[in-house]
């Protein structure tokens, strides 16, 4: 298939790409971004902080920031609070560029009407509903139901193929754990990464314990790039950690990690407890969220062992 971001004689295609959720998704994104950007004038639609990954993985790329009401965790639809003004700035300022082609990986209605309110010749998408009406193609769902999964599809809609990230073995002892998480569905606990810390320091593992309040995105990127494993969460830091080629091991709560676990090729996880409405977006039904909470220091020891056993550290 002849790709559809070859370019013309006279410029290149212009590519929108809506990814308009947090440091993780924009973070899964960047090996897709990264390639068209070969290709393509390539601007992505998202939140400001993406600013950062942006001019560390793939500065070639414009970010057009912006921040979706309906991307916040509570009263996102009280429509009296949304931005009007800029919402309505955004599409007319989208409007007066010549896009080639607009792309989402979210099989989301908003991302599929804001593609359509910029005026594009072409706009890509998984369909959720009525959203098909809204999309000039309407992609197939991959068998696979990870986010990174859909990018690759997107990029085969462009005629374009997008690989698995290849990664360079690492051979140290630094391990960096990240305590944080947006939400409490997926946060852990602070106290039970304090005691994998310690077991690993008794293991002779250099630790860096890192949260919410180590530093800015910056700083983060810098430590995460000295480690030779990642212990994290279901977060942003975890695919910051994958992307900049650790291997990384991920405590999941309310998501499926078959959908978001960081992509790198020994990558490792502990799912969440069992849950009759997981996955639920994290609105929890109950007073606290056991999916994670449930899960033990032994349990998470026994699997984390495991997977360090298997790392060129081990055999030092």
């Amino acid at each position: 298939m002849q790709s559809l971001l070859s370019p013309a004689a006279d410029c290149r295609p212009r590519l929108l790409v809506v990814e308009l959720w947090g440091i993780g998704d924009v973070a899964l994104a960047i090996p897709f971004l990264r390639m068209v950007a070969q290709h393509a004038r390539v601007s992505l639609l998202a939140k400001p902080h993406a600013q950062v990954l942006i001019q560390h993985f793939c500065p070639e790329v414009e970010l057009i920031p912006f921040t979706a009401p309906w991307t916040a965790f509570n009263r996102k639809y009280q429509l009296q609070r949304w931005p009007w003004r800029d919402l309505f700035t955004l599409i007319k300022n989208l409007r007066k560029q010549r896009w080639t082609a607009a792309v989402s990986a979210r099989p989301d209605p908003r991302d599929h009407a804001l593609m359509t309110a910029a005026g594009v010749k072409l706009s890509l998408g998984f369909p959720y509903f009525g959203s098909r009406l809204l999309l000039n193609a309407a992609l197939e769902r991959p068998t696979s139901p990870h986010r990174f999964a859909h990018w690759q599809t997107v990029a085969m809609a462009l005629g374009e193929n997008l690989p698995t990230p290849i990664t360079i073995q690492r051979t140290g002892r630094h391990v960096v754990i990240h305590t944080g998480a947006a939400q409490p569905t997926r946060q852990w606990g602070d106290n039970n990464f304090q005691e994998i810390a310690t077991r690993l320091r008794e293991a002779d593992y250099a630790v860096t314990l890192l949260n919410e309040q180590s530093g800015d995105l910056t700083q983060l990127l810098a430590t995460l790039a000295t480690a030779d494993r990642f212990i994290g969460n279901d977060s942003g830091p975890g695919h910051l950690a994958a992307l900049l080629g650790v291997p990384t091991f991920t405590i999941f709560g309310a998501q499926l990690a078959e959908r978001f676990h960081p992509i790198h090729p020994e990558a490792a996880w502990m799912d969440g407890a069992p849950c009759l409405h997981k996955p639920c977006n994290d609105y929890c039904r109950y007073a606290e969220p056991h999916c994670i909470r449930d899960i033990t220091v032994e349990t998470t020891w026994s699997r984390l062992a495991t997977w360090l056993a298997h790392s060129p550290a081990a055999a030092r």
